[in-house]
């Protein structure tokens, strides 16, 4: 898997595990719901800034969002 389908899988899951629709996430990390739904869906790279933002949203280290399940 490569490392920007490790972050939609985990910004996704992330999310919805809060119940959360992109709309709200994107509100919450200040960004575009487009850009969210363009994230999770592999068709755009996140900045290191995007990723910090969301991950502010989402209450998580920036750091999880890249990290592979096993």
């Amino acid at each position: 898997m490569k490392l920007r389908e490790v972050v939609a899988t985990n910004i996704r899951d992330l999310r919805k595990a809060r119940g959360w629709s992109q709309e709200e996430l994107a509100g919450l990390a200040g960004i575009n719901r487009n850009y969210v739904g363009m994230l999770e869906a592999c068709k755009n790279a996140a900045s290191v800034d995007k990723l910090e933002q969301i991950a502010a949203a989402l209450e998580v280290d920036p750091a999880s969002l890249l990290q592979r399940k096993t």
